[in-house]
């Protein structure tokens, strides 16, 4: 039998703390991802995202949280049974717009439509009846963030921000090197992050992918890291499937498409709790925490019924006229520690970049009621 898992610690404002010169910090990481989006810009014309610019699934799904859950899991959003609208935006990382090809991890962003609660910031009002109130949850397809605190993922940032504008091939080339080196770390038991964050991951299917918040949130009265797992048979037979690359410069969106032509996913939204906030900390988003001291337990499925996948309207919809942010949420439900404090400025920045230059008004949607079928 399994032991069984320690209680879950009560969230106290000692287990944060602001690293040494963190305002400087998200000063300098701001002006990065600014460069990549005047980089980008001044390339395409078209105002991207500073990262995550390239979009290969766009969907729309339903949240249903789970019944009868233990109280320290009836927390924020999945403190009582209910059904919410979802929007779901499958990336890749970089900021510019690349073949697939160069193979980067991948990303999910799921906004969550009409939640109760009061939001950790305030939009502008629509024709002065009160904002929108919604939840989003930004997701990695890795447990854990490349840096462990602000300071060092703004030196991989720059690390990254480097590679912007540079000639599309020399990239697809660096891919297949760092891919081939990935493959032989994993093959002796290891892998690195910065391999794949180069070009290096694995050209597998981005719908078999888990997804973690890899930083931690607030759970209520708790603590606790996100995850969203395949579960429905189509899907989870994704899980590790190559792709064909070759030659198909958006083949993972083609993939997606292709997918839900024929079938509906399932989801299933899944919380690990700090149990121990020495192995579980909140201000080094680099540290996994361990499974089996706190798995991660189901609270909520999203299903996505067969629908377009992508298709330009639903990239005008949702990569130009929407924005994505940990930061945009319940006070419940807000994010923690140095990773997630500088991402509020850094999302914020974004958004008015790409708004600024699209003519597009900040407004987080209400209800589904004019997206796109196709």
């Amino acid at each position: 039998m399994s032991a069984i898992p320690r209680p879950p610690i009560p969230y106290e404002t000692r287990y944060e703390f602001e690293e040494e010169g963190e305002q400087e910090t998200c000063a300098q990481l701001l002006h990065t991802l600014r460069g990549i989006s005047t980089t980008t810009y001044a390339d395409s014309g078209h105002a991207t995202r500073s990262v995550h610019a390239k979009s290969h699934g766009l969907l729309r799904g339903r949240l249903q949280v789970l019944d009868n859950l233990a109280p320290e899991l009836a927390q924020g959003l999945f403190s009582t049974p209910g059904a919410y609208d979802v929007v779901m935006r499958i990336s890749t990382i970089p900021g510019d717009i690349l073949d697939d090809n160069v193979s980067v991890p991948r990303g999910m962003a799921v906004k969550v439509l009409g939640v109760p609660g009061t939001q950790l910031s305030s939009l502008e009002p629509d024709n002065g009846e009160p904002a929108a109130s919604t939840q989003d949850f930004v997701l990695v397809n890795g447990p854990a963030f490349l840096a462990p605190t602000a300071k060092k993922f703004l030196g991989s940032l720059k690390l990254l921000a480097g590679t912007t504008d540079k000639v599309p091939r020399l990239k697809q080339a660096l891919s297949t090197v760092l891919q081939g080196a990935e493959k032989a770390l994993e093959a002796v038991g290891g892998e690195s992050a910065t391999l794949k964050s180069l070009g290096g991951h694995p050209e597998t299917h981005v719908l078999g992918e888990t997804y973690y918040s890899q930083a931690p949130i607030l759970y209520g009265a708790y603590m606790a890291k996100v995850a969203l797992v395949p579960v429905s048979p189509e899907l989870a037979a994704l899980t590790g499937a190559p792709v064909d690359l070759d030659g198909k410069p958006d083949g993972l969106r083609e993939a997606v498409v292709a997918f839900f032509a024929r079938h509906a996913a399932t989801w299933e939204v899944r919380i690990q709790l700090c149990r121990d906030i020495d192995s579980m900390p909140l201000e080094d988003a680099s540290v996994v925490w361990p499974e089996a001291d706190s798995p991660y337990l189901p609270v909520a499925r999203i299903t996505a019924p067969p629908q377009a996948g992508w298709s330009e309207a639903l990239s005008r919809a949702i990569d130009d006229g929407m924005a994505f942010s940990p930061w945009h949420g319940v006070l419940a439900h807000r994010p923690l520690g140095s990773i997630m404090r500088v991402r509020k400025a850094a999302y914020a920045m974004s958004a008015r970049f790409r708004f600024e230059r699209t003519g597009n008004i900040v407004r987080e949607p209400r209800d589904l009621d004019h997206f796109p079928a196709s």
